[in-house]
């Protein structure tokens, strides 16, 4: 995934049951969230991850 703001991003989604698990990965720093909501809407949990990443670089910089 190639996000404007942060460059290059690994995104994994694992599931388990009815819940899905996105990661999300920065690749040029290494930093790595997760997020985890219901497997019905995985693309609205990937977009909780990307904020997530977002926020933990800000408080990195």
């Amino acid at each position: 995934m190639q996000d404007a703001d942060l460059g290059e991003v690994y995104v994994e989604f694992v599931r388990n049951g009815t819940y899905v698990k996105c990661s999300a990965i920065h690749v040029a720093t290494g930093v790595e969230v997760s997020a985890m909501g219901h497997a019905a809407e995985p693309r609205a949990v990937e977009r909780v991850a990307i904020a997530k990443l977002k926020r933990a670089l800000a408080t990195r910089r």
